[in-house]
């Protein structure tokens, strides 16, 4: 690849490493030489290995599961590399920490997402990269250039299969309707959505379901599956006349215990596909869990950003 003045280099915190070499081997960079350690005190302490003066640093931590370990050690390592001297440093964080934590749902509440790009900003980011954060107008709480990727086209195309040709998209509840008319453009499919009524600060209801999935097989999307409240909505579904097996289109793989008990008692769910924005722990990974790599466009991305070539096709802004 062509080099600038400013060498590119891919740095990766402990939080998925694999990631992050799968991308600098599809960009046929090295990865960037670094020592994160754990203190007897649960302290966390990061250390760069090699010299990274004048070059443009590009650092992959999604910030899942221990979540403020992950986050704190990223904060560490961008003060690390701007006392480095590097020429700048941009933050591929696939995975963006208190995301459902975007406004005051009520009186006296923190808006975490706003202090996280506070910190990230502070720190000296140049600019953040992520994948369907959960609320997209968290890009408006940066000074800094922001990146809102989407993995919606690399599931999408995971569905043009004939087996899918009678389904229908389905969105859990209206805030992610616009993301599964985008799988419903894409793979042009009828849309459906679900209206639910949150009970308690962790638990739903469906009240009634939109548009007709009476004989067709439901594909369920969302951007994020933690504790699975999703899967047990589909009974909603099945009572409006859903047929086959039901399969799902998440980006971010969370699953809690929770969720891997539900796809373990619910034989109407085929399958779960994924992204690896998240690493899949040994417990984590489930026969119906089924996972698509998101390095390729991460490194597509980098590298057109690297080089000042334009993303805007790339993006999702509406």
């Amino acid at each position: 690849m062509v080099e600038s003045y400013h060498p590119l280099r891919i740095f990766t915190g402990s939080a998925h490493p694999e990631l992050a070499r799968e991308i600098a081997s599809i960009l046929n960079v090295s990865l960037g030489r670094s020592t994160t350690r754990r203190m007897p005190d649960s302290e966390i302490h990061v250390m760069l290995d090699e010299v990274v003066r004048d070059q443009d640093i590009f650092i992959i931590q999604p910030c899942s599961e221990p979540v403020n370990d992950n986050l704190m050690e990223l904060m560490l390592y961008l003060d690390a590399l701007r006392r480095a001297s590097t020429h700048s440093v941009s933050v591929v964080i696939p995975y963006f920490p208190y995301a459902r934590q975007e406004r005051m749902a009520q009186g006296r509440e923190a808006i975490s997402a706003r202090v996280v790009a506070n910190m990230l900003e502070c720190q000296g980011a140049r600019r953040v990269i992520f994948v369907d954060i959960h609320n997209r107008a968290i890009q408006g709480f940066f000074n800094i250039p922001v990146d809102p990727l989407s993995a919606v086209p690399l599931l999408a195309d995971y569905f043009r299969k004939p087996e899918y040709a009678n389904a229908a998209l389905v969105s859990p509840d209206v805030g992610r309707a616009s993301m599964a008319g985008k799988y419903a453009e894409l793979l042009n499919l009828p849309l459906v959505v679900m209206h639910k009524r949150r009970t308690s600060f962790s638990s739903t209801e469906t009240t009634h379901v939109v548009g007709d999935i009476e004989g067709r097989r439901p594909i369920i999307i969302d951007d994020v599956m933690a504790g699975g409240s999703v899967l047990k909505q589909i009974d909603a579904l099945y009572d409006q006349g859903a047929q086959g097996k039901a399969c799902f289109a998440i980006t971010h793989p969370v699953l809690l215990p929770t969720a891997l008990k539900r796809l373990d008692e619910d034989e109407r769910i085929e399958k779960l596909v994924v992204t690896n924005t998240i690493p899949l722990t040994p417990e984590k990974q489930h026969p119906k869990v089924e996972v698509l790599s998101i390095a390729p466009l991460l490194a597509d991305i980098i590298l057109s950003i690297y080089r000042g070539a334009s993303i805007s096709e790339r993006l999702i802004l509406g």
